[in-house]
């Protein structure tokens, strides 16, 4: 569990006012000094994040927010930062001082959880000053000191049953689309862009879920896909990565299904069905458009990059627009759309579904398509039919 990426944990985040004692709690969960602990108002500046494993639920990313309601010079730079934060929460953490909780704060969390569609546990700090008689008002919060390590792991234990109980579906990119004992054949190129001896992201977690779920995983380049095909008695599926879906798709027979890493992590973390019809939103594009190009992370750019060079290229040889391309990278992401004609996202391999879930949302929310890496070159390539037929579409 320790090394499981934060992309594939869940989420839980912890908001509250400042000076609510949010750091010190943070820490005891964690039972480590991550975060600063002060009496000073605004100690938190910006949201830190760590991995946890949560005994008996299992892995989660933990996140320290900057208090609500700060009032420095900075405060309002603090507060968007612990909003976005929202964005990527699948269970949040309402904290707040016995001695001094704010109801009308308290509130308007709640609608902020409400729009989100986020569930929250009220925790009320420095109980040991006293509970102000709040558990009579307040029969399901928590009531902790972080002098008490008792009210803490009842805390931890609280926490992992309400998390148990969200019960959410099985994050798989392969496991529900294979039976145990098939063959995927994984397409594995070699450029500019491959990290110096690593996989990328994508490719590890696909031969992960393989071995989660009794697949054989069998990994080659493009060089060496024929050989192998021939060489293999059966061949149930072929991943590849996006930038050699043609070469790859001339190569596989057509009774053997064939994806992409990029199409695979869209659908584990969002609407596969979304990104295609996104896609095709391509052939409508007009002369000034402007898309949205989303990158999940910060990477150097090259001659080979697929979402500044490649794609771009492709857009703009296939419909002869004239087009303009605008990058968001990491967490950043526009909280208006109406200027876009489209959004292109990365594959997404470093967020998780609830942030990729958003930002769907929003993009329907504004009219505006939205397609990602792998879909849009299965579609500028014209397999899109066939790769989309893995996932029914």
């Amino acid at each position: 569990m320790e090394k499981t990426p934060l992309s594939l944990r869940t989420h839980v985040s912890v908001f509250g006012e400042t000076n609510a004692g949010k750091s010190a709690l943070f820490n005891r969960l964690l039972d480590q000094d991550m975060s600063i602990v002060s009496e000073i108002s605004g100690t938190t500046t910006d949201p830190v994040t760590k991995a946890m494993e949560l005994i008996p639920y299992g892995p989660i990313a933990l996140t320290d927010t900057a208090g609500l309601g700060d009032t420095t010079a900075i405060g309002e730079k603090r507060t968007k930062r612990t909003e976005q934060i929202l964005e990527r929460t699948d269970f949040a953490i309402y904290a707040s001082a016995c001695n001094n909780f704010n109801r009308e704060a308290y509130k308007k969390m709640l609608l902020a959880f409400s729009k989100k569609n986020i569930e929250h546990l009220l925790v009320f700090t420095k109980a040991d000053l006293g509970t102000n008689g709040l558990e009579n008002e307040f029969p399901n919060a928590v009531f902790v000191s972080v002098n008490d390590d008792h009210s803490i792991e009842y805390l931890r234990s609280v926490l992992s049953e309400r998390l148990s109980a969200l019960a959410p579906d099985e994050q798989t990119m392969i496991g529900s689309l294979l039976a145990p004992g098939s063959t995927a054949v994984l397409v594995m190129p070699i450029d500019a862009e491959a990290p110096k001896g690593r996989l990328i992201l994508p490719q590890v977690q696909l031969i992960r879920d393989c071995l989660d779920h009794g697949i054989r995983a069998v990994c080659v380049k493009e060089t060496e896909l024929r050989e192998t095909l021939n060489y293999l008695p059966k061949t149930d599926m072929v991943i590849t990565d996006s930038q050699v879906f043609a070469l790859v798709s001339e190569i596989v027979p057509k009774n053997i299904p064939l994806t992409s890493f990029s199409m695979l992590m869209a659908a584990m973390k969002g609407d596969i069905r979304v990104f295609a019809e996104g896609a095709k939103a391509i052939a409508s594009l007009k002369d000034g458009d402007k898309i949205l190009m989303a990158e999940a992370c910060t990477h150097n750019v090259s001659h080979e990059d697929i979402g500044r060079v490649k794609i771009p290229a492709l857009i703009r040889k296939r419909t002869g627009k004239q087009l303009e391309f605008e990058y968001f990278v990491h967490q950043d992401f526009p909280g208006a759309l109406s200027e876009y004609a489209l959004v292109i996202h990365c594959g997404g391999c470093m967020i998780n579904s609830r942030v990729m879930k958003n930002r769907t949302a929003l993009c329907r929310e504004y009219g505006v398509p939205i397609t990602n890496y792998g879909t849009a070159l299965a579609y500028l390539t014209g397999i899109l039919e066939r790769s989309g037929s893995v996932f029914g579409i």
